[in-house]
């Protein structure tokens, strides 16, 4: 029987929990320009008032740049949001209440009407169930140090498992068990390209020391495995696109492993476990480091920004 509503019906409303695509964002994938989707954690949770709204407004403007559309992503009110205007992003930077949510919690955030940042997990999932192909962030999360006792990891790998975006990003955050990571992905079927490096990038530094076994040179070699990836038709799954920060503007390695190895240390002496440790980190790291740490973390993620919105090119001109 066909499903086809009859000639003359009145549109259907959207459903009341589905993703509401702004206005730019919607004319975009329409007109098959590219997009490039944004997580908002950064602004809500990453950087200090008032400067994490200059730093939105930045990342769009280099997709912009790029020849792109940015859509940030966020929960308003109950309401996912693909894409937002400038009084949408100004709340997200500015309202000390919004939340953080990663993807297992957007189902109960939009029933209650919450509002909240998104994480990498919940960005790649609306952007997907969008049809944005192309995702641009700082660092994933992955296995945690310790993984044997606590067996803490980020949820960001699964869901990349069972998500078709391409992710752009300075590898994993470099307080986490890269190794273990890496292998993480290899198992959960992810693909990984190191972009202009043989090398995994460290977050913070150019180099985990870790082997990457694919290296990419263009965006249009990008463009070219994403197309592979389409015409092999198995299972949806994230393609990581490894994106080295510049080495002129990585953070020291030796005052990296130094701080870090205090700060771990840091952590058992207090007691800190579970979801605490990373912020507990990170935190150390932008203390630790007299913000050095926070400025490397930025130039990764214009990096990334940047190449994300040529991927976006070079794909819709496919």
């Amino acid at each position: 029987m066909s499903q086809t509503a009859p000639i003359g019906a009145a549109p259907q409303p959207p459903a009341p929990h589905a993703p509401v695509l702004s206005a730019e964002v919607r004319a975009a994938l329409a007109a098959h320009r590219p997009v490039v989707a944004l997580e908002s954690t950064i602004i809500a949770h990453g950087l200090p008032r008032p400067r994490n709204l200059r730093v939105a407004e930045e990342l769009e403007g280099l997709v912009r740049s790029g020849g792109a559309v940015p859509a940030t992503i966020a929960v308003l009110d109950g309401r996912a949001r693909i894409g937002l205007d400038k009084d949408q992003l100004e709340r997200v930077a500015q309202d000390p209440a919004m939340r953080k949510f990663g993807h297992r919690d957007l189902a109960p955030a939009l029933a209650a009407g919450a509002s909240g940042a998104t994480t990498v997990s919940a960005t790649a999932f609306l952007a997907a169930c969008a049809g944005l192909r192309v995702f641009a962030t700082g660092g994933l999360g992955g296995v945690h140090r310790g993984w044997t006792e606590t067996q803490d990891e980020s949820a960001d790998l699964r869901l990349l498992a069972g998500t078709g975006i391409t992710v752009v990003c300075a590898g994993v955050k470099s307080i986490l068990d890269v190794p273990a990571t890496l292998q993480r992905l290899e198992t959960l079927g992810v693909g990984v390209l190191g972009y202009g490096t043989d090398r995994f990038p460290g977050f913070y530094l150019s180099s985990s020391g870790e082997p990457v076994d694919w290296t990419v040179n263009s965006p249009e070699e990008v463009a070219e495995v994403m197309a592979a990836q389409d015409a092999l038709g198995g299972p949806d799954t994230a393609l990581i696109v490894a994106h080295p920060v510049p080495r002129a503007e990585q953070l020291d390695p030796a005052l990296h492993d130094r701080v870090l190895a205090e700060a771990l240390d840091s952590c058992r002496e207090r007691g800190i476990v579970g979801q605490a440790v990373t912020p507990y980190l990170l935190d150390q790291l932008t203390r630790r480091t007299g913000g050095a740490s926070l400025e490397a973390n930025l130039a990764a993620v214009r990096g990334n920004v940047a190449l994300a919105a040529r991927i976006a090119t070079a794909w819709t001109a496919r």
